[in-house]
């Protein structure tokens, strides 16, 4: 059963929309919980976003996609 990889709720405070700035791992990686997996910006903050599980990831979105909270990035097998 897949995990998904979603924004939380609560990174920022304002409700606005970021941009996917990096992924730190290649589709298909294998990666572990805790692990930097991506980072996403809003109003000029970098924030980083962690794997919530071990296993092999699914990248969803690209570099540069607008993202909101709550919103799936990835999937991890």
């Amino acid at each position: 059963m897949a995990t998904d990889v979603i924004i939380p709720v609560d990174l920022w405070e304002e409700d606005q929309e970021a941009a996917l700035t990096a992924w730190l791992v290649s589709d298909g990686a294998s990666v572990t919980e805790g692990m930097l997996i991506a980072e996403i910006m809003t109003a000029k903050v970098q924030h980083e976003i962690e794997a919530p599980t071990a296993g092999t990831i699914r990248l969803g979105r690209k570099v540069d996609d607008v993202v909101s909270k709550g919103d799936v990035i990835a999937s991890i097998e």
